[in-house]
């Protein structure tokens, strides 16, 4: 290598670390400040607590890269669609997600090249925890309380969607949604 070409490799090093901040600052995360963070709702709102808490981005193993994009909207908007379609006609319901870990964990020492890279495992289930209110059209609570979501078997099922980054949590929703809404107070139509 000749010293021109070492020079002219330095002075483009220079200028992607110099300009990279600048780009990182730019891309959106799930703890930007700036994002909403609630779902207002005719029959289904959904809120959630400040993401930089969520053990997803406190265990990760890669907390920069677990926070970027719009992974929680994405869960949320998801929820309040599903609950809508299952809902009983009259009836009202509030949740506020305080908890996500999606499936799947980054190992940063697997190496560099690795360390952006989540890695799928059975002890890496999804899991989320929320609070919830039914309401019914006179206003009355008819169900309430804190759920854990956790699928353990989410290796095991099989996934319609392979290009869906949430596939599994969205499953473990719709799950949930399935038992919470089948109860005799809450019956379906």
């Amino acid at each position: 290598m000749t010293m021109n070409t070492l020079r002219m490799r330095t002075i483009a090093l220079a200028l992607v670390l110099a300009v990279a901040p600048g780009v990182a600052a730019a891309r959106s995360t799930v703890t930007d400040p700036e994002r909403p963070r609630e779902l207002p709702g005719e029959t289904v709102s959904v809120a959630w607590t400040d993401p930089a808490q969520f053990s997803d981005l406190r265990f990760s193993g890669n907390r920069w890269e677990a926070a970027q994009g719009d992974w929680v909207a994405e869960l949320a908007r998801y929820l309040q669609k599903r609950a809508e379609r299952r809902l009983p006609e009259g009836r009202k319901m509030e949740v506020t997600i305080t908890d996500i870990m999606r499936a799947g964990r980054y190992e940063p020492w697997r190496g560099p090249y690795m360390d952006r890279v989540r890695v799928l495992r059975d002890h890496y289930p999804p899991r989320m925890t929320l609070n919830f209110r039914i309401t019914g059209a006179d206003g009355q609570v008819l169900a309430e309380g804190e759920r854990t979501l956790t699928d353990l078997g989410f290796m095991q099922s099989v996934s319609i969607n392979h290009n869906d980054l949430l596939r599994y949590e969205k499953r473990m929703i719709d799950d949930w949604l399935r038992r919470e809404l089948a109860q005799p107070q809450v019956a379906a139509r």
